[in-house]
């Protein structure tokens, strides 16, 4: 087989933050320790530096699923080259091809089908993509922006000053030069490159596929966590100009809370989001498919097949009713074109459709449940 050349750079950068944080860092904690005010700065930087490539990189560059003002963009360009992760240019093109080929192992430039180690670190230890790693063809809207253009062209400075320059100066501060090179420098940095890297490998082997099995993407809270709300994959997957990752209010997306937070503060507008219905029946039909496949092993497959079928419809219906009243609803009262009367009556069809559905949409989980 052809072996790609090796990307000397890379590899050195990885190896050798990676043994200084396995091994200097711990040395240093037992034999002189770090201060609560090393822990704190880590943990701040480690979270600017993450929130900038989910917020920033990802979710509104990559695929643009909001608008942000250039104070916010800045930080998060900034943010970004702290990150070491290349530059808003060079991430957003390899992002936008791996959707566009998800899974295709030739391809897709960080493919889970290839395996673990591949997709979480082997894809930028060898030259695989060749001269395709160069071509921005595909983010030509990124590159007409003065500030992403300013960063990809002098991204090298911007790194050298945020990675070497924001420890030094909090270890000038502190008067702790070298507690704070290894903790904010090395050890936020190969925290914040694993996690992240987390999502192009564990989060296409582990977890749940709620939403699609057309890919391999995955559903994780733990990866969530680790990742300031980009563990939910699966949903990330199939809506990926959805500005959530996390759509329930439970779960933990801090970059959606981010987001959202900034629109009050008119940093970020035009948030896009899927609508209710379109997830709604992407959950059925995933659980539809999975309840074919098991009843297709039972004696009576072709009846159980046509009653889930049946079931599926109606449940379709009713989501599609509900929504569309629910969405009439909400535009009569923005442009307050109902008058008292008619806003009971339509509130009463609301609520009977909103029964209707819940009846039905439990009647499909018990239905489904018997297949699991």
């Amino acid at each position: 087989m052809k072996k790609h050349p090796i990307i000397w750079t890379n590899v050195i950068l990885f190896s050798l933050t990676f043994l200084v944080a396995a091994i200097a860092v711990p040395y240093y904690a037992l034999t002189v320790g770090f201060t609560a005010a090393e822990i704190i700065a880590t943990i701040l930087c480690m979270g600017y530096c993450g929130i900038s490539i989910t917020a920033g990189y990802h979710r509104l560059w990559a695929h643009k699923t909001y608008d942000a003002h250039p104070v916010l963009q800045w930080i998060f360009a900034i943010g970004g080259a702290f990150a070491l992760q290349n530059s808003a240019i060079h991430w957003s093109s390899d992002h936008r091809v791996h959707h566009r080929h998800v899974d295709n192992n030739e391809k897709d430039p960080y493919s889970a089908g290839r395996g673990f180690w591949y997709s979480h670190i082997g894809w930028m230890l060898r030259d695989y993509q060749g001269e395709s790693y160069f071509d921005y063809s595909n983010v030509r809207d990124l590159q007409k922006n003065p500030i992403l253009a300013f960063q990809h062209k002098h991204y090298l400075v911007l790194v050298l000053l945020t990675n070497i320059g924001i420890p030094l100066l909090l270890g000038l501060l502190v008067g702790n030069i070298w507690g704070m090179l290894l903790s904010v420098g090395v050890l936020r940095l190969v925290l914040s490159h694993h996690f992240t890297f987390f999502i192009n490998s564990l989060a296409h082997i582990w977890g749940k596929q709620t939403y699609t099995d057309e890919n391999s993407a995955r559903d994780n809270g733990f990866l969530a966590f680790l990742t300031y709300g980009e563990g939910y994959h699966n949903y990330h997957h199939i809506f990926e100009y959805d500005y959530r990752n996390g759509i329930r209010w439970w779960q933990f997306d801090p970059t959606k809370w981010l987001i959202k937070t900034c629109s009050y503060l008119k940093l970020t507008g035009n948030l896009r989001t899927v609508p209710e219905d379109r997830i709604a029946q992407a959950v059925a039909k995933m659980q539809l498919k999975r309840a074919k496949d098991k009843a297709r092993h039972l004696p009576n497959a072709e009846q159980l097949l046509a009653l889930l079928e049946q079931e599926y419809q109606l449940l379709v219906a009713k989501i599609q009713d509900y929504y569309q009243l629910k969405k009439e609803l909400l535009q009569q009262k923005r442009n307050a074109l109902v008058d008292q009367y008619h806003a009971s009556e339509f509130m009463q069809r609301y609520q009977e459709l909103k029964l209707h559905l819940q009846q039905q949409q439990n009647h499909w989980q018990r239905l489904t449940a018997a297949f699991s």
